[in-house]
């Protein structure tokens, strides 16, 4: 048992084991926990890379998060190394791992990470999309009605943006998408990046949603071109929602219709009146 408890947040190969670092070897062999998201994706993984696994291992995955959380945290105090590793990417990245780690912080507990493969640098690197300002957004909603809603509040995002999506709801995600921010909107999907059935498929939204009509499998990841003034103008009722999003998060209703009117390039006036109809 080290003198000092520290968390360590390890990035996993997104497909190929050979692009696992040695670092992350080391680390996974030298842990006094290692928590996981899969402890059987773990070991195969631990068996692949020829480590043996000396701490304990415990699962940590989206159900029993907050309950584990506590439990590691203790470990932590204890003055153990924990060593959290998801299936796939970079821990806390639309999988488990923030909740430790803010724990940890606020513990005044080290925190540090081994860097390693992420589908979302990933996939916006080979897109062909613009990479110099881009946002997260995570899996979109899986009811119709709450999809359309996040997506018309981001049909002024002026940056890229990347999604992960399931292969089932993929061709309404597109569809709900080439709605909200329009059908020539440019786009890029990313299936089973750095696997031997890699693929990326570039194009506007509606050709892409018509794409995934057919039968599409494996792990996806989404990249959306931004809303770029002077394209087509995003539907009012997006605008609106835009408004009310950002009411919400504290911005003044002024000045949320003059920052979406100016994205958009619409006229303040005209926002201002759909606002106050809505």
């Amino acid at each position: 048992m080290n003198d000092n408890g520290r968390l360590v947040l390890a990035g996993a190969p997104i497909g190929r084991v050979e692009d696992a670092s040695a670092r992350l070897r080391e680390a996974l062999a030298g842990a006094d926990v290692v928590a996981a998201e899969d402890t059987r994706r773990l070991r195969r993984l631990a068996a692949d890379l020829g480590v043996t696994l000396a701490g304990r291992v415990v699962s940590y995955y989206d159900a029993n998060e907050a309950a584990r959380a506590g439990e590691l945290l203790a470990d932590l105090q204890d003055g153990r190394t924990v060593l959290v590793i998801t299936d796939a990417g970079m821990p806390g990245v639309s999988d488990p791992g923030y909740r430790l780690t803010h724990l940890a912080v606020e513990a005044g507990i080290p925190v540090t990470a081994l860097p390693g493969p992420s589908a979302v640098t990933t996939a916006l690197a080979i897109s062909g999309l613009p990479s110099d300002r881009f946002c997260f957004e995570g899996f979109p909603p899986r009811k119709p009605g709450e999809r359309a809603r996040r997506l018309a509040a981001l049909a002024a995002e002026e940056r890229t943006m990347v999604f992960f999506e399931a292969p089932h709801r993929l061709r309404a995600c597109l569809a709900a998408m080439a709605e909200a921010f329009g059908a020539e909107r440019p786009a890029a999907v990313c299936r089973e990046l750095t696997k031997t059935y890699e693929e990326v498929r570039r194009g506007p939204l509606s050709e892409l949603a018509a794409w995934a009509e057919g039968d599409v499998r494996g792990e996806i990841t989404l990249v959306v071109a931004g809303y770029a003034p002077g394209d087509a103008e995003p539907d009012i009722g997006a605008l609106v929602a835009e408004v009310a999003r950002r009411e919400q998060a504290g911005v003044s209703r002024k000045q949320a219709i003059v920052e979406v009117a100016k994205a958009a390039g619409v006229p303040k006036r005209e926002l201002y009146d759909a606002v106050h109809r809505a």
